[in-house]
């Protein structure tokens, strides 16, 4: 596999390496040796699967206390997938990172604890599967506001208006987070 940064230090793109010919494909979606060696996570204790249609925007969520970092990818179709820095402490406070993660190219995001996490699916019917780092605790969930314009991101919209749950369309701003320190 390689691994390769993203502009928020320790948000890393892993891309697997692929197997495959006309009758399909085998990749190493995790491997605990392997991702010991790069210095990535190897203690997941739960694993989570959604499927969305094309506009759905899922985010920004995370959880504090007990943050869970997050290995992300997709199985079937596409998403354009977010990290927000949530550390008051890092330089990187508020800044975002975002790559396409889709069942065609294989990549997987990994997203560490004291970030929020978000994604837009590009076409319907999207599997989107992640490994956590930490169980889900719903007194601990929190969502930001996904189109704050302090944090400005550079959504694909192509001119739809995206799909919200009532949780993700009454998020707060970054100003009012419940940050990490």
């Amino acid at each position: 596999m390689t691994v390769v940064e993203t502009d928020l230090p320790g948000v890393v793109v892993i891309e697997p390496r692929v197997f495959g010919d006309e009758r399909g494909f085998f990749f190493e979606s995790w491997n605990r040796e392997a991702f010991a060696d790069q210095g990535l996570p190897t203690n997941f204790v739960q694993d989570n699967h959604s499927r969305s249609q094309r506009g759905v925007l899922r985010g920004l969520h995370f959880q504090n206390p007990e943050p869970q970092g997050k290995l992300v990818r997709v199985a079937a179709g596409a998403v354009f997938d977010v990290a927000v820095d949530l550390r008051r402490s890092s330089p990187h406070f508020g800044r975002w990172t975002g790559v396409e993660l889709s069942a065609a190219n294989k990549r997987m995001l990994w997203v560490p604890e004291g970030f929020a996490h978000g994604f837009l699916c590009l076409q319907d019917d999207t599997d989107f599967l992640y490994k956590c780092t930490a169980p889900y605790r719903p007194q601990h969930d929190h969502s930001l506001r996904w189109d704050d314009p302090a944090i400005g991101i550079d959504w694909p919209l192509d001119g739809m208006a995206p799909s919200l749950s009532a949780k993700d369309a009454a998020a707060g701003p970054l100003a009012d987070a419940e940050a990490f320190a």
